[in-house]
């Protein structure tokens, strides 16, 4: 079925309910980033196949947003239908709230599936929507109605991460939380989010592809810890594991009749962005509903000290992988028979090398020079281009180990690089070393430093549609919150144990795009006085093409933290590879 005919079908099944406006969102009941296949309406009822969008369809209109990472990728996937692409944030383009203020009409019924969407944008919808009368239908999915060959959700096995992983006992977690529970006097924390759910069981699963989730919920009080899964996944090993931690299993769909049958004088803690609209509404009335970040979240993003041992360990390995695949990118580029799809299976082996490799932690972006313009861009069998010896190849991966999560880019010169490409690569690396190098006074945000990334782009007129950083997690999300460096406002503060990354890039239609990414821990720096100032521990170690530096763009601090990162990566990776891969990487880290 083509995505005209989908748009026809929903229209029809629109009509027959009364409904004036179908939205689609990019989500599932847990409010997840990457959602499993059963929850990927929206690219189904679109084409477009980006991990963010939303669909708005009408009687003679049809919308997809996205936003700056997806512009040139969703442009190419719509081209061709009726859909029409709003940019977000970008002048002259409204957000789909202002798109329905702007057209939602007195008597209009808004459709959407209320298990997917978030009661946060509910109750945005509603707020800016005050001034007129309309109605929700929000208790179907009319986009699965008309989708025949649905995928099915996963069944497979949960496993449990132990101590030498984690460095802290589900029992520990539990009781922090419930410490937290007793200072804001409430009687319950309702969890919807996969991730920290997984993170305060210690459980993992194979729920989603690269997130290693457990479709689950989670109702936690002073005196009983619950756990809603299909107990199809539990083994008997875990669940006995989860029993003898007092956690009391239930069936996954259970939570929402034990949610409707809360004391209605009960206080219920719960973050609206992060549990959906479809739950949200079994709360009885009369319960005080605390609406805030999710605890588990904050405790989340705080890597313990063994957390972060284990990280180096990932990325270490991670990067003798890296290494190893770049090593055979360079030997055989000439031979005219890599693809792009072809280097992101031959990089998947590498990494499989590794011990503790579980699977990569998102789709691999191998691009060629001008796909490399497109932030997400995802080669596949039917869709790739040769790279060849000459301009810029980069390469966006990451994996999942019991060790951690790894994410890393790496922009490399597959022959001849131009002026402009060599001007470009250095201003986004003398970017990237200018916050890695920073020191900022504790309290800062990511929002207060983002602009230390921008400022040589920004001198030569040249900025990127995204964020410069995002927090990471352990063996979970590869976008973890609630830390983040970008030019949108947050008030989370830069905390000591936080793992984020330095990504500035840029990016040129047509031509070419380029990616420095590099991992690092929030650690404590100088104190002086009463000013703690913090700064970044590297955590990615991995050669940074020096054919694509223009040296003299540099300046000599600059030079320096480029000849002891490279040296620290010769040290690191140099005894896990054989005596050519040594002896290349030796060249490729030389000082400059």
């Amino acid at each position: 079925m083509l995505v005209n005919q989908r748009i026809r079908k929903l229209r029809e099944l629109m009509k027959d309910k009364g409904i004036d406006i179908y939205i689609e969102i990019t989500s599932d009941p847990h409010q997840s980033e990457y959602v499993a296949d059963y929850y990927k309406g929206r690219e189904f009822l679109t084409g477009f196949k980006g991990s963010a969008g939303t669909a708005l369809v009408t009687e003679d209109k049809a919308i997809l947003w996205t936003d700056g990472r997806y512009f040139i990728q969703a442009e190419k996937e719509i081209k061709n239908t009726d859909f029409v692409l709003y940019k977000m944030n970008i002048k002259g383009y409204p957000s789909m709230i202002e798109w329905l203020k702007e057209n939602a009409k007195d008597g209009y019924t808004i459709g959407f599936n209320g298990e997917v969407f978030s009661e946060e944008l509910v109750e945005k919808i509603i707020k800016e929507l005050n001034d007129r009368n309309f109605r929700l239908h929000d208790q179907e999915d009319l986009v699965g109605l008309i989708w025949d060959d649905r995928p099915q959700l996963n069944i497979e096995k949960v496993f449990k991460l132990g101590i030498e992983y984690t460095g802290e006992s589900t029992k520990d977690k539990i009781s922090r939380v419930r410490k937290y529970l007793e200072l804001k006097k409430a009687d319950y924390l309702v969890l919807a989010s996969l991730d920290d759910i997984a993170w305060l069981y210690n459980i993992r699963g194979r729920d989603v592809l690269n997130n290693p989730v457990v479709i689950s919920y989670a109702l936690i009080s002073m005196d009983k810890a619950n756990l809603y899964i299909d107990n199809r996944k539990l083994s008997e090993e875990v669940k006995k594991e989860l029993e003898e931690e007092t956690i009391h299993i239930s069936e996954y769909l259970d939570i929402f009749d034990d949610l409707k049958n809360l004391e209605p004088s009960s206080c219920v803690m719960l973050d609206k962005s992060r549990i959906n609209r479809k739950l949200y509404t079994c709360i009885p009335s009369g319960c005080n509903i605390l609406n805030e970040i999710n605890i588990t979240t904050k405790y989340k993003a705080i890597k313990n000290s063994i957390e972060i041992e284990n990280l180096k360990i990932a990325y270490r390995k991670d990067t003798v992988a890296l290494t190893k695949f770049f090593y055979w990118i360079d030997k055989n580029v000439y031979s005219g028979d890599i693809d792009e799809f072809y280097a992101s299976e031959k990089l998947e082996e590498f990494r499989k090398e590794q011990e503790g490799f579980i699977e990569p932690s998102f789709d691999t972006i191998s691009a060629y020079q001008e796909n490399a313009a497109m932030m997400h861009y995802n080669a596949t069998k039917e869709k790739k281009s040769k790279i060849l010896p000459k301009g810029l190849y980069l390469v966006d991966s990451g994996g999942q180990y019991y060790n951690g999560t790894t994410d890393i880019t790496r922009t490399v010169a597959v022959g001849e690089v131009t002026e402009e490409e060599k001007k470009d690569f250095t201003l986004c690396l003398k970017g990237h070393i200018n916050l890695m190098s920073a020191k900022f006074l504790y309290g800062s945000t990511g929002h207060s430093i983002d602009i230390l990334a921008r400022i040589p782009l920004w001198k030569e007129g040249i900025d990127y549609k995204s964020g410069t950083g995002h927090g990471v997690g352990y063996l979970l999300s590869v976008h973890e919150g609630p830390q983040r460096i970008s030019q949108v406002y947050s008030d989370v503060a830069l905390e000591e144990g936080m793992v984020t990354t330095v990504e500035p890039g840029v990016y040129k239609e047509g031509k070419y795009g380029i990616r420095m990414e590099n991992v690092g821990v929030i650690k404590k720096d100088i104190l002086v006085d009463n000013d703690q100032f913090m700064s970044f521990e590297v955590l990615s170690y991995c050669f940074i093409d020096r054919k694509c530096i223009d040296k003299s763009l540099l300046t000599n601090d600059e030079i320096s933290w480029i000849n002891e990162y490279h040296k620290k990566t010769y040290e690191l990776l140099s005894p896990y590879l054989n005596n050519e891969e040594r002896e290349w990487l030796k060249e490729k880290t030389r000082e400059i």
